[in-house]
């Protein structure tokens, strides 16, 4: 058994320790119960190299972007004017790096949400329940008074909180090789006027909320498929396969009439919060989906894992 498997079952074993304990003594579970059953989901996903890998990547991408620009323009040249293969095109705010630091946390958001943020989330959410099950740790941990409906809070709590730290990660990596490849100063809105760098800076923080929040349908999604299946690999492969399949559907022109409803549609919409005033239209159309999105795949999740036979 590997280290990370030992740890993980020690893990298991304190909750079922914690749980036996409150059931012998004939008590429900307590508030502080439920916090340490999060905790320990949150330890135990945290630690995995599986989610160590996947924040490592997320945190490479901004690096790639940032180094790129500044090879393309240390020879006179521009991002998007053609030189170097840029062709005009790129994530949004691409072409203003090279005057702020700050617009690569913009543009490093706009390259990874479409792709690389919902597959480790999805990543991470399919393997929520699937992974349990194929491990035959999901049992023991039924074993715990809270019961299915607990235990499932806790694993989409996790789910949304890795979706706010990935989102993080790839910001903070952005920010910080944007300070150290480009100057800083000044920013200058979509409307065209411009605002203080701390402004600005609240403005990014602002974005990685919002970005992070466009991913809660997608985990939601993700726990629902991990309730389906006790493979953890099968699960994760469907919930990307799924992401995939809808953000093509989102790109067919003859499908306009669905795609405000496809949960990846509004994502990009962040954009609208560089502009002043802000202008919240669309960022809370995407909110709201991603609410619909949460509640209805949680609730099939939630019905599915409660009658869901784990036993054998």
């Amino acid at each position: 058994m590997s280290q990370a498997e030992t740890a993980e079952a020690a893990e298991t074993a304190d909750v079922v320790g914690v749980a036996t304990g409150t059931a012998a003594a004939g008590r429900k579970p307590s508030a502080l119960w439920t916090l340490g059953l999060f905790r320990s989901e949150l330890t135990t996903t945290f630690r995995r190299w599986r989610t160590i890998a996947l924040l490592g990547v997320l945190a490479a991408v901004p690096i790639l972007i940032g180094i790129a620009i500044k090879i393309e323009t240390s020879d006179g040249g521009s991002v998007g004017d053609g030189r170097g293969g840029g062709g005009g095109q790129g994530p949004a705010f691409l072409s203003q790096i090279t005057n702020n630091g700050l617009f690569l946390v913009f543009a490093a958001l706009a390259a990874t949400l479409p792709v690389f943020l919902p597959m480790a989330i999805g990543v991470i959410a399919g393997d929520a329940i699937a992974g349990e099950s194929n491990s035959g740790t999901l049992r023991y941990l039924l074993v715990a008074p809270a019961g299915r409906t607990r235990l499932l809070l806790a694993k989409y709590a996790t789910a949304c909180v890795f979706c706010l730290v990935a989102t993080l990660v790839v910001a903070i990596s952005a920010l910080a090789v944007g300070a150290l490849l480009f100057p800083l100063g000044e920013v200058t809105t979509i409307s065209g006027t411009r605002i203080s760098f701390g402004e600005g800076l609240a403005r990014a923080g602002l974005v990685a909320v919002v970005v992070a929040a466009s991913l809660v349908g997608t985990a939601a999604l993700g726990l629902f498929v991990s309730t389906l299946t006790t493979s953890g690999i099968a699960a994760m492969a469907t919930t990307v396969g799924l992401l995939i399949t809808v953000q093509i559907l989102d790109t067919i022109p003859q499908l306009h009439a669905i795609q405000p409803y496809l949960f990846p549609h509004y994502w990009l919409s962040f954009a609208d919060l560089m502009r002043e005033p802000l202008y919240w239209d669309e960022v809370m159309k995407n909110l709201g989906l991603q609410a619909v999105y949460a509640a209805v795949f949680g609730s099939a999740a939630w019905a599915r894992f409660t009658t869901k036979d784990v036993t054998a």
